[in-house]
């Protein structure tokens, strides 16, 4: 039978890594519209999530639309970007450490 090793003293634990959160922020000239679809494009949301989230972004100028290990939480950042500069609004949105 096969003796089990027991862990060193010195070996490090691995963590489990932060998770990030995406904040949408509101301005005034990204149409609602727009708004809805890029949150059922980038971030999977049915209709009337997306609506409440864009009604909750457009009344408090900010709101968590997900929360994301580090790169998936920078790619979806990335995306909205680029399909508002593609549609030519300025919609923005930054991640923050939960």
């Amino acid at each position: 039978m096969e003796k089990i090793k027991a862990r060193p003293k010195n070996e490090k634990k691995l963590k489990e890594p932060c998770d990030y959160r995406v904040i949408l922020l509101n301005d005034n000239y990204t149409t609602r519209d727009f708004v809805v679809e890029v949150l059922r494009i980038v971030f999977h949301k049915d209709e009337l999530e997306a609506n409440r989230l864009m009604m909750d972004v457009h009344r408090k100028g900010k709101g968590v639309v997900g929360q994301y290990p580090f790169d998936i939480a920078r790619t979806k950042v990335d995306q909205v970007h680029n399909l508002a500069r593609q549609a030519e609004f300025p919609l923005r949105c930054i991640i923050e450490e939960v």
